[in-house]
């Protein structure tokens, strides 16, 4: 009895690898890639439009591939996906690395954008969602963590581009990604009851007593989740948040040496206090995530999202610069998990990866426009500021589709 109580439940274990395995994607190109737009565009001169271009390209593969790894996840589980994913990843990197026109780097960056789908956030979710339900919000956001360390080590991607140039450290990075990824990837597996174990690890549940209330006897299809409000609510609030999300990605740094008259490396280490807030908001979602209502966690996110774009848009001083880094990173870190989260509470675990994938096909509107938008607004004007005043304006918007967007009865 003991040594059974010391026992950890298995899916923590799954958690620290997913949060490996992001922090590995998000360090080596996710959040990096804002890095390699500055160095590219001056090397090659390519415009922020070609190269936002790229960008835009990963989420619409992710997009169209979504409906289909949904229901392969569902059907099949993630571990396959997963350690196929960490493979063509570092591939594609090592690819990229050996580029020397514009169509080619599309190429590459193609085989890149199809490992980081299979091994992304999307299938480390759900294959976390079937492991947790009392802790769901807990997990998600420690998934999370990975996330924000891979920021962290962008000045330091940063720092190899400037020493070593754009083509070995890509290289390198398609070979640590190979080396570092695959042992994390053996370690995800499908469902608990697959493993003699129960979600949560917990015991059982016994039927339950008077006056209390007894569990839901099933979850949401995808076809009922499709005609409830919610999904399309939560999709839309999702996808607006994500305008500003993949814009700061991209454009953050060469906005703040372009237009600010920073240097690569002062940049990114002023991006650096991104990520690290980041890592702020995943501990408050940490402990708050599983007892307050997310949705109105995430509306208040997308307004802190809002103002921290419009701070780094007409920032005067390197406090306005800082103050934005915090505040979206501590939006990011807080709102980020509880997207899935959301849809797993209001629709259950049964078809989550179906719902999620076809959830991507609406969110990708965010993924591909905050990029693009930004880039061609940028390369027509001159400077960020209109493309990212919209798209701060559209994510305070999008804090009201959260508001309305409350559970669903499960249809009869």
């Amino acid at each position: 009895m003991r040594g059974k109580s010391k026992r950890l439940f298995y899916g923590w274990y799954m958690v620290g690898a997913a949060s490996a395995l992001q922090c590995l994607q998000s360090g080596l190109i996710t959040q990096s890639f804002g890095a390699y737009v500055a160095v590219l565009q001056a090397e090659r001169g390519w415009s922020k439009t070609a190269l936002s271009g790229a960008a835009a390209l990963q989420q619409v593969e992710s997009a169209l591939l979504g409906p289909v790894l949904g229901w392969f996840l569902d059907r099949f589980g993630p571990q396959g996906m997963i350690r196929a994913g960490v493979v063509l990843f570092g591939l594609g990197l090592m690819l990229l690395s050996q580029t020397d026109s514009l169509g080619t780097f599309y190429a590459a960056f193609l085989l890149v954008a199809l490992g980081a789908s299979l091994f992304g956030f999307f299938p480390m979710n759900v294959a976390l969602i079937n492991w947790f339900e009392r802790w769901r919000a807990r997990a998600l956001s420690s998934l999370s963590f990975g996330l924000a360390i891979g920021g962290a080590a962008v000045p330091l991607v940063a720092w190899s581009l400037a020493t070593f140039g754009w083509r070995a450290t890509a290289f390198g990075s398609g070979v640590l990604a190979i080396v570092l990824g695959l042992p994390l990837a053996m370690m995800m597996k499908r469902r608990p009851e697959d493993y003699g174990t129960t979600v949560d690890g917990l015991p059982a549940r016994s039927p339950t007593v008077s006056g209390e209330s007894a569990p839901r006897g099933r979850d949401f299809t995808a076809r009922e989740a499709l005609r409830t409000r919610a999904f399309w609510l939560i999709s839309l609030g999702h996808g607006f948040a994500l305008f500003v999300v993949h814009a700061v990605s991209v454009h953050a740094i060469t906005h703040m040496t372009q237009g600010l008259g920073y240097t690569l490396e002062q940049a990114s280490l002023a991006y650096m206090l991104l990520p690290l807030s980041q890592m702020g908001g995943v501990v408050i979602g940490w402990l708050i995530g599983d007892r307050y209502d997310k949705r109105l966690i995430a509306a208040t996110c997308m307004l802190m999202h809002m103002a921290a774009l419009l701070l780094l848009t007409y920032a005067l001083n390197l406090a306005m610069v800082l103050t934005f880094a915090v505040m979206h990173g501590l939006a990011w870190g807080l709102r980020g998990p509880f997207m899935q989260a959301i849809r797993a509470d209001y629709f259950g675990r049964s078809a989550i990866g179906m719902i999620l994938g076809l959830s991507l096909m609406i969110i990708v509107v965010g993924q591909v426009g905050g990029p693009m938008v930004a880039g061609v607004l940028a390369d027509l004007t001159g400077d960020y500021r209109l493309g990212f005043t919209i798209i701060a304006l559209l994510a305070g918007l999008g804090s009201l589709f959260f508001v309305v967007a409350r559970k669903p009865e499960l249809p009869a």
